[in-house]
C-alpha cells in the first residue's frame, strides 16, 4: 500500500532553489510521457518485433537473456526498472519493452543495396549477428510476431505500388491503405507465416525522417500487438457462455420454486443453499475472468485509438487495414463485451433473488416465533391456573397443620389442669388460622412480584 499523501518523502537535495521542495513523484511522472520514445529508423530498413506473455518471467530473467546479447554482459534487473531500454548493438538497434502482460522486442536493421520493391521476395529476413538459438530462448510465450520492411521510393501511382509488393505476400490478398500527409503507403495481409511472423511493408517518399518513419512504425506494430492481446478475451467469453447458460437456466428453477406458496421453511431454506452455491460459482467466474474482460476493452480502445492515428486513406481495390481489422475484431470484442455484461447481470439477478428468498425464510421464521410464544403464553397461563389451583391446596394444608398445633396445644394444656376443652378450641381457631394464612400467603407472593 502506498504511503498517504501527507506521509510521502519529500526530495531531500532538489535541483532548483526558486520552487518548493520535489515531491518524491515528480520526476517519475513527468518522465512517464517519455519513457517511451518511438525508434529512429533509417530507410530503408528491416524490423523484427516480437511480443512475448511475461506472466512468470521475472525482470532479473529478461536482464540475463538480455545479457548475452554482444556487449551488454552488465545487464542487472535493476537497469530494466523503467519498462523501457534501448540498446546500441554491432548491427542493430534493440528496443526492449514491458508491459503489464507482456513484453516487446523490436529490432531495428538497416537494410544494404538499396533494395526495391522487386527484390522484396528475395530479401533474406534474419537478423545478422543475432542467434536464431537466442531468439527461440526469449523468456515468455510469443503472442505476436512481425518482419516489418520499410523502402524509400517515390510514390507516384499507389495502386502500382501495391500491385508490385504483391508478390512478397504470396498468394494471401493484401490489404493496402495511403497514411496521413505525405501519403506513406503500408501493405499486409495479417498471415500467419511458417516461420512464425507476419509480414508487413511501408513504403515511403525518400524524405521521410527517421522520427516520422519510427512513429509510423511504432503504430503499426502496436496495432498488430494490441489487436491480439485484446482477443484473447475471446475464447475466455466462449468457454464460459455454457456456464453462464446452465447459472442462467439453474436460477431460472429457483425462482420458478420461490413463487410457490406452499412451499415449507425446510424447502426454503434449501432453496437459499442452492442459490448460495450458485452465487459462489458466479463470483467466482466474476474473480477469475473479470481482468481479463476489462483488459479487452482497454486493449480494443488502444486499437481504435492506433487505427485513428495512422489517418488510413483507402486506395481504389484494396480494403485498409483499419477497415479490415474493425470488422474482425469488433465482432469479438462485442462478443466479450457482451458476455461480461451477462456475467454482472447475472450476479445482479442472484443478489435479489437471495434477497426475496432471505425475506420469505425471515417471515417465515417470525410466523413459527409467533407460534412458539403463543405456545409459551398458552402454558404460562396454565401454569399460572396450576399455582392458583396448588395455592389453595397449601393454604389448605399450612391451615391444617396450624390448627393441629392448636389442638396438640388444648390438649397439654387440660392435662396441666386448664379448664379448656381441646376440640373446641382447634374448632374455634379454623376460621382464624384460614384467613391469617390465606394474608400472608398473599403478601409473600405480592412481594416477590415487586
Amino acid at each position: 500500500m502506498s504511503p498517504p499523501e501527507a506521509d510521502r518523502p519529500i526530495d531531500p537535495a532538489p535541483r532548483h532553489t526558486l520552487l518548493p521542495a520535489d515531491d518524491a513523484l515528480r520526476q517519475a511522472l513527468h518522465n512517464e510521457v517519455h519513457a517511451r520514445p518511438a525508434a529512429r529508423i533509417t530507410l530503408p530498413a528491416l524490423v523484427v518485433h516480437i511480443a512475448v506473455l511475461n506472466e512468470g518471467v521475472p525482470r532479473e530473467a529478461e536482464a540475463a537473456h538480455l545479457g548475452l546479447l554482444p556487449g551488454q554482459q552488465g545487464l542487472a534487473g535493476a537497469d530494466l526498472q523503467a519498462n523501457f531500454l534501448h540498446l546500441n548493438l554491432p548491427q542493430h538497434v534493440l528496443k526492449w519493452e514491458r508491459h503489464s502482460e507482456f513484453t516487446r522486442y523490436a529490432f531495428v536493421q538497416p537494410l544494404g543495396g538499396a533494395p526495391t520493391l522487386e527484390s522484396l521476395p528475395d530479401l533474406p529476413l534474419v537478423l545478422d549477428g543475432i542467434d536464431p538459438a537466442w531468439l527461440r530462448a526469449i523468456p515468455g510465450r510469443t503472442v505476436a510476431a512481425v518482419q516489418l520492411i520499410m523502402l524509400a521510393e517515390v510514390i507516384n501511382d499507389a495502386q502500382a505500388v501495391v500491385a508490385r509488393a504483391r508478390p512478397w505476400f504470396g498468394e494471401s490478398p493484401p490489404l493496402a491503405c495511403a497514411m496521413g500527409p505525405g501519403h506513406l503507403i503500408a501493405v499486409t495481409d495479417f498471415a500467419l507465416r511458417d516461420d512464425g511472423h507476419e509480414r508487413l511493408l511501408v513504403v515511403a517518399p525518400p524524405d521521410t525522417t527517421p522520427t516520422r518513419a519510427g512513429r509510423v512504425a511504432s503504430r503499426l506494430l502496436e496495432l498488430e500487438t494490441y489487436r491480439l492481446m485484446a482477443l484473447r478475451g475471446l475464447p475466455v467469453a466462449k468457454l464460459l457462455g455454457p456456464t453462464l447458460s446452465e447459472a442462467e437456466r439453474t436460477l431460472v428453477d429457483l425462482m420458478s420454486a420461490l413463487e410457490s406458496k406452499g412451499a415449507s421453511a425446510d424447502d426454503e431454506q434449501a432453496l437459499l443453499d442452492q442459490l448460495v452455491t450458485l452465487a459462489a460459482r458466479v463470483e467466482r467466474a466474476t474473480a477469475e475472468h473479470g481482468y481479463r474482460f476489462s483488459a479487452t476493452q482497454a486493449y480494443d480502445a488502444i486499437v481504435r485509438q492506433r487505427i485513428a492515428e495512422l489517418r488510413e486513406q483507402p486506395i481504389i481495390g484494396f480494403q485498409t487495414p483499419g477497415e479490415f481489422m474493425q470488422r474482425r475484431l469488433s465482432p469479438a470484442i462485442a462478443t466479450v463485451a457482451a458476455t461480461a455484461q451477462r456475467l454482472s447481470a447475472l450476479s445482479e439477478r442472484i443478489e435479489r433473488a437471495g434477497a426475496l428468498l432471505r425475506t420469505r425464510v425471515d417471515i417465515a421464521t417470525e410466523a413459527q416465533n409467533q407460534q412458539l410464544l403463543e405456545k409459551l403464553t398458552r402454558g404460562q397461563a396454565m401454569q399460572l391456573r396450576l399455582q392458583a389451583t396448588v395455592e389453595g391446596l397449601s393454604i389448605a394444608a399450612i391451615s391444617y397443620y396450624v390448627v393441629s398445633l392448636i389442638l396438640y396445644a388444648g390438649k397439654a394444656g387440660k392435662l396441666a389442669g386448664w379448664s379448656i376443652q381441646p376440640e373446641l378450641l382447634a374448632g374455634g381457631s379454623i376460621p382464624l388460622v384460614v384467613l391469617a394464612v390465606a394474608w400472608m400467603t398473599r403478601r409473600i407472593h405480592r412481594k416477590l412480584r415487586e
